[in-house]
């Protein structure tokens, strides 16, 4: 059951930030632009379908990834608070991306030596992945911070209302405890100091102020507590399947 748990884990990341990501599609602030954050979105589907198919054969009981994906509550995700935040401006997705892809980027590198040789897989090609996801968000945080005086600002704007969601990432929650016990998790305490040192290196290179360490954290979404944006989140992506069960294209 912890498997499974953690599997959905990084299940629910992927799908929910690249669900995030693909609101942009025909909005981007440049075609160029455009077309990358689409990509990443679908880089995301396609983590999310590879964790999800092997969930449900987790499962069991005839649970596919179409069923773990479309029809699970909000309750049921477990998802960090992060991926779920609104886009807000350009700023803040890009943001939301660097905070995200330099937790994932760590994550996956670890995860290549799991255990189980599934999660090992998935880690290792979605790492390929990820190092993009890291270097494209990397350039945009600098670019915004070091940029206009407007740029500077929404980007501050931004880490105002990310900063707080990030300590959930190194938080871990029961089945993220177990999975390092049985050898194919990883120990988040491990890679937070990569994390923070990657972050550090960016924010001075965008002449930016790094947060406090020791301010409160949002946390829940690992066990189940969302905000209220995951319910509009799933209203919308589980529409068709809830609206007429068993569809398939």
């Amino acid at each position: 059951m912890n498997l499974l748990h953690y599997t959905l884990h990084l299940a629910d990341n992927a799908l929910i930030i690249g669900h995030r990501n693909s609101e942009w599609c025909g909005h981007g602030p440049i075609l160029e632009q455009d077309i990358a954050i689409s990509n990443i979105a679908l880089d995301y589907i396609g983590q999310a379908r590879n964790f999800y198919q092997y969930a449900a054969e987790l499962t069991g009981n005839g649970a596919t990834e179409d069923s773990l994906a479309y029809l699970r509550d909000a309750i049921d995700f477990k998802n960090c608070l992060l991926t779920e935040v609104p886009n807000g401006d350009w700023a803040q997705t890009t943001l939301r991306q660097f905070f995200f892809s330099a937790y994932q980027y760590f994550l996956y590198e670890q995860l290549q030596n799991s255990s189980n040789q599934q999660l090992a897989a998935i880690a290792e090609k979605a790492l390929k992945e990820v190092t993009y996801h890291l270097r494209w968000s990397s350039e945009w945080v600098i670019r915004l911070g070091d940029g206009t005086e407007e740029s500077k600002q929404r980007t501050l704007r931004a880490i105002d209302e990310l900063w707080s969601f990030t300590g959930e990432l190194f938080t871990p929650a029961d089945y993220e405890q177990q999975a390092v016990t049985e050898g194919y998790g990883v120990d988040l305490s491990q890679i937070r100091e990569n994390w923070y040192k990657k972050v550090t290196a960016v924010f001075e290179e965008a002449t930016l102020p790094l947060p406090k360490e020791n301010v409160w954290m949002q946390t829940g979404g690992k066990t189940g507590v969302h905000t209220e944006h995951l319910g509009f989140i799933l209203a919308d992506m589980q529409f068709l399947q809830r609206a007429y069960p068993g569809a398939e294209w």
